[in-house]
Parts: C-alpha cells; structure tokens; sequence
C-alpha cells in the first residue's frame, strides 16, 4: 500500500512538473529542446500519410458503397468481429426485378424477351461490380487500416513517450540552470562579519546545499538525456519505416487500379454485346421502310406519325428492290444528309466499308436495302458503310 502511494504521488510529480513546463514553452518563459530538421521532415511526412491515407481510404469507401447506412453498417460487423453478410448489388436487383416483369408480361412478347436480355446484363454488371468491391476491399482498404490501426498508433504511442522524454530533459535543464544560479549567488555573497560568525557559518552551509544541489540536477539531466536519446532512436525508426509504408500502398494502389479496369473492361462488354442483341431485335421489330411503294391496298402501320429516320437514297435499278453489288459507289443525295459523331474507333472489315476515328463527325445516309444496323458515312473524299451503333446522329 505504502508503495502504490508512494508510486501515485512520484507519477503526480512528473506529470506536475511536465504540465508546467509545457506552459511555460508555450509562453515563452521556458527553453525548448529542438529537434533536428531531418527529424522534422520525418514527422512532417508521417503526418501527412497518416491523414492523405484517412481521406483516400474514407473516399474509397464512398465509391464502393455510396449508401451511409451501408457503410454504417458494415463498419459495425467489421467491430464486432462478424462476417459482413453478402448484399445484392443495385445492379443485381434491377435485373432481378427486369426478369420478375418479363415473366409477368410474357417472356414470348417482344418487350418480355427484351427486358430479360437487358436483365440478364445488369446481372452480369452486377456481379462484375461485386468482384471489384471484393477485391478492392481486400487489396486496397485493408492494407490502408492496418497502417492506419497498427503503424500509426504505434508512431503515435512513440512520439507522446518522446514529448515526455523532451519535457522531463528540458525540465532538468530548467533545475539545473536555477540551481546554478542559487549557488552562484551564495558563493558570491558570504558572511564574513566578525562580530556575527553565525551568519558565516549558515552561508557556507548553504553554498554547500546548493552544490549538492547542483550535482543531484546534472545526475537527473545525464539520466533524462540518455533516455530522451534512446527513445529519439526509437521513434526515428519508426519514422523511417514510413517509406516501407508508402511502398507497399504503390503495391495496392496497382492491384486496385487493375481490378478496377477490368471491372470497367468486362462492364463495356457486356453493354457492346447487350447492345448487338438489340441491334438485331430492332432490325425484326421496326423493319427499314420500302421505299416507293404506292400501293393503295397497304394500310399504313400506324395512324400516328412516322418516326423521324435518315433520308433514303432512291437508285435506279433494273429490278425493283435490288441492292446495288457496291452501293459505296453510289453517289450520296443532294440533299437530306445528317451529321454523326462517332463514339468508338472502328476498322474497316473490307474496301466496302469506312474506318472510324472516335470523336470525329462524318456525314451519314442509308440506301434502300441497305442493313438497318449499317449506314453509308463519308468523311472528305472517302466513303463506305459504317455501324450504325458507334454513331450517335446529330439533328
């Protein structure tokens, strides 16, 4: 008991004795022990990866899971030590629910079968997204709170020893310097009265406290300086190993670049082949309209006004209906062309057909008989069939 008292009011002491000699730094009444610039640099650097690494790993979470409840959440399994349960992607419920009404309406019916074929790629783009967030939590957010709740409260923990370490060394300078001062003062000042011998006497035993004073606060200065040295090396190293760090979030920080180009790759497939499907079921639902037909026996399709649609090139032939062996030869009309920007690059299969550069505007035109999927483009002096889904058409 008497050894818990005694330990109790030594650490209040100490904690005393650092409480005011932090004050009187901060209002310039004390010396303060500098580090040097190299040690600075390495403190400035750890702070900064400690709070860039929060931020990318906060931000990080938001792009995986946009939902605050969510994150809420996971976070709390994550503490309480359980396994996240598995949670369906938006994507996967729209094609979920896609599926659900095309059973409803009628897989057989045009606009059944359409919303299972876009159902079954918001799946595909479902489970593509699941992979990502999978693998970016485990390549890339992991690795970033493990630095985060292992290396930097370690850091953390080393540098409050080493601020104790500075307090403890500065405050010893501080008693050290004072009890110079006080010897200085009694040995320049004695009692050398004869008339009064006592007053010599207790002169010259308080020079001699002070000296032992004097000696007791360099024995604690070598004592504190040894320690602040050691505990200095210790968190330097600590320090250092900051670049370790930074090397090893460049490993994740790849891995997660990677898993998110393929996640990008594999969802613009999935959309190029979701848009060829399409492409052929608008080819047989809406059919290219005939050109020339006069006929009074043909109803028309629809009361309500055509659609707007590309200007059709009328080529006289033989036979009605046929479609030139080349129409690239065949010259575009005078009037009633439109402007197209294409959206992807495009190779040419064949001479009949026109290579395409992304971006670039070319003007467009269909022939009859021509592919509904294809249109005639020209670009300068050159001119073939272009795709008509890496167009978007201008009005």
């Amino acid at each position: 008991m008497d050894f818990s008292v005694k330990k109790l009011a030594s650490d209040a002491g100490v904690f005393f004795s650092r409480a005011v000699q932090f004050t009187q730094e901060n209002l310039g009444q004390a010396e303060k022990t500098e580090l040097d610039a190299h040690f600075e640099n390495l403190l400035t650097r750890a702070d900064n990866t400690k709070n860039w690494t929060e931020k990318i790993l906060r931000q990080t979470e938001v792009l995986l899971q946009p939902s605050p409840s969510a994150r809420v959440e996971e976070f709390l399994y994550e503490k309480l030590d359980r396994k996240i349960p598995s949670r369906v992607t938006t994507a996967e419920l729209l094609g979920q629910y896609m599926t659900e009404a095309a059973n409803d309406f009628g897989p057989s019916t045009p606009y059944g079968q359409t919303l299972i074929k876009v159902g079954e790629t918001q799946k595909h783009l479902g489970t593509a997204e699941r992979d990502f967030i999978h693998s970016s939590s485990i390549n890339f957010l992991t690795p970033l709170r493990n630095f985060l709740e292992g290396d930097w409260k370690t850091i953390s923990k080393e540098r409050r020893i080493l601020q104790n370490r500075r307090l403890d060394l500065d405050a010893c300078k501080a008693r050290l310097k004072k009890a110079k001062a006080a010897e200085a003062k009694a040995a320049a000042l004695p009692d050398f009265q004869e008339t009064r011998p006592r007053n010599y006497i207790l002169s010259a035993s308080a020079s001699a406290l002070w000296s032992d004073e004097v000696d007791k606060a360099e024995h604690e200065l070598r004592v504190a300086q040894t320690e602040f040295d050691r505990q200095a090396e210790v968190t330097r190293l600590l320090l250092e190993g900051i670049s370790s760090t930074h090397v090893n979030h460049l490993r994740c920080l790849h891995e997660f670049a990677e898993a998110q180009a393929t996640y990008f790759a594999q969802s613009y497939q999935y959309m190029v082949d979701l848009q060829k499907q399409l492409g052929s079921s608008r080819a047989e639902l809406f059919p290219a309209p005939v050109v020339g037909n006069t006929d009074p026996a043909s109803p028309p399709l629809s009361t309500s006004p055509p659609p707007a649609t590309l200007p059709v090139l009328q080529v006289a032939s033989s036979n009605p209906g046929e479609v030139p062996l080349n129409p690239v030869e065949v010259p575009p009309p005078v009037s009633g062309t439109r402007k197209a920007r294409v959206l992807y690059d495009y190779e040419a299969a064949d001479s009949k057909e026109l290579s395409l550069s992304a971006d670039e505007l070319i003007t467009v035109y269909s022939l009859p008989g021509l592919d509904p999927d294809w249109l005639i483009g020209e670009r300068g002096n050159k001119k073939g069939k272009v795709p008509v889904t890496y167009l978007e058409l201008l009005s």
